[in-house]
């Protein structure tokens, strides 16, 4: 393929990097390599490569600098998109047992190519208008299962949970204390400091969040934990009772529908009834959880979700759809427009009308943003909820499985009923007694595992000591999957301690 045609003053500038007909080879050249790289079910993890090798490989496929635009080298494109695929975590596979993000239904893939190439910015209609009417439509399909009022409810996207639930405080925070926004904290000058009441192992972003706002992380009221690992709600009370005291105003309580570490679900619907009387707005952080609601088997582990005001929802965790691609749902849509008061005569419309209704910027931080709904929404008009409801079905199944399995084994403690996929544990031989001890060997072990790239797992600390934590995200994992990283552990913690 050449790189220069000769010019047609009627045409504009020519260039071969946009031909259409290049466009098809290329995809091509990609989609070969993909269903290749679909197709491989072999057990393998991640295959480490020293960040310096890497480096140098990646040079060596750069074209030298010119002032011409390089002839296109078909051999050059294909080293990279190999090497690509290559190098990532392998999430397709029944060793990839690690992390909350999945492998995608693959056609979800095939609609975001298709976004990637139309290039439409979806915070405003105008630019994105298929989009903007798809998350309308996936909004109202998807409250079915969480019963906010039809007509009061409202939905945006946001580029991932942390956002989602950046936004949400935000909006929160707004809500409690309208004055903030323009003056900023000396309009609490005199009054009790806002405070954010969390579950003891909330996600980092909602610290994050707390710094971001301005309300400060020590302003975060840590709810104590019940051995399930949820919030407590025989001490709940009382602890945000003690913050009243410390002259703490708490406007915004964080429950999670499936925690990061363990997958425990709070108890929502009690929550909401102590966050009503109290006069506090109820967020929950469904980033993982939340799509346990399309299953008719497992929804009921977010009871009370209707009486929430928002909900952080991960599409692309348990949808399985590309990334990113976060619902965040308000109870009241007025209250969730509250997040952000602004105007910019050069995106936002002095005189609403059917077209600019649709529009999200005024409610979203992000002003340019990815149409990141056409993948579920594709899916769900394709396959309907049952796609979704089988394969989540499938994965709490196998997790609840694999539990028995860890204890059935005398040299493994399991630490939790697992309540959807994730299933944290510890391999703990008879001769290892002390914590410290313990907690090393399954750090030891997890980067061990890592490093020989059959299986990919995780760890998380639980009391401060480490344990071996899976995700089950790929519905071709199966129990003897499961059996198999078990002997892998074994293998190695008995190389660590005796080698």
């Amino acid at each position: 393929m050449t790189q220069s045609r000769p010019q047609d003053p009627d045409a504009g500038l020519l260039l071969e990097a946009f031909d259409p007909q290049a466009f098809r080879e290329n995809s091509e050249s990609a989609l070969s390599r993909l269903e290749k790289h679909l197709s491989d079910l072999s057990i393998r993890g991640l295959e480490m490569i020293r960040p310096a090798v890497l480096t140098e490989a990646a040079k060596q496929l750069m074209v030298p600098e010119s002032d011409r635009i390089a002839p296109f080298d078909e051999e050059r494109l294909g080293s990279i998109l190999d090497l690509y695929i290559r190098t990532g975590i392998p999430v397709h596979s029944p060793g990839y047992m690690g992390r909350q993000f999945s492998g995608v239904v693959p056609l979800s893939g095939v609609v975001d190519f298709v976004s990637s190439v139309v290039n439409q910015p979806s915070s405003f209609y105008e630019a994105a208008q298929l989009p903007n009417v798809a998350e309308q439509l996936m909004a109202e399909e998807l409250n079915r299962f969480i019963g906010f009022e039809p007509e009061r409810f409202s939905m945006i996207t946001t580029s991932g949970g942390s956002l989602a639930n950046l936004t949400a405080l935000l909006a929160a925070r707004n809500d409690k204390y309208p004055e903030y926004w323009a003056e900023g904290s000396a309009a609490l000058a005199g009054r009790p400091r806002p405070a954010i009441a969390v579950g003891a192992d909330v996600h980092y972003s909602v610290s994050r969040a707390a710094g971001v706002l301005g309300i400060g992380e020590d302003q975060l009221i840590r709810l104590p934990l019940n051995d399930a690992k949820q919030i407590c709600m025989d001490q709940a009370p009382h602890v945000l009772e003690a913050a009243e005291r410390r002259k703490l105003k708490v406007f915004c309580l964080v429950a999670s529908a499936g925690s990061t570490s363990l997958g425990a679900f709070d108890p929502l619907d009690e929550l909401a009834d102590l966050a009503r009387r109290k006069d506090i707005w109820l967020h929950v952080d469904g980033a993982h959880g939340a799509s346990l609601l399309v299953s008719d088997k497992h929804r009921a582990k977010l009871k009370g979700i209707e009486k929430a005001d928002s909900l952080a929802w991960d599409a692309h965790k348990m949808m399985f759809v590309p990334a990113p691609c976060t619902l965040l749902f308000y109870r009241n849509q007025e209250k969730g427009l509250g997040a952000f008061r602004q105007q910019a005569s050069y995106v936002f419309d002095e005189e609403p009308d059917i077209y600019t209704d649709l529009d999200s910027g005024a409610k979203n931080f992000e002003c340019t943003k990815r149409p990141m709904i056409m993948p579920l929404w594709t899916l769900w008009s394709v396959f309907g909820r049952a796609l979704f409801a089988e394969k989540i079905d499938y994965l709490c199944q196998l997790t609840s499985d694999a539990h028995r399995v860890v204890e059935q084994e005398p040299d493994f403690d399991a630490l939790h009923q697992p309540e959807s996929n994730i299933l944290c544990f510890r391999y703990r031989p008879s001769d290892l007694i002390r914590a410290d001890e313990t907690h090393r060997l399954q750090v030891a072990i997890r980067n061990r595992i890592k490093r020989q790239g059959n299986f990919f797992i995780s760890k998380v600390n639980i009391d401060g000591v480490a344990a071996l934590r899976v995700v089950m995200m790929n519905h071709q994992i199966t129990v003897e999957h499961f059996r198999m990283l078990l002997g892998e552990i074994r293998k190695t913690g008995e190389e660590l301690l005796h080698g």
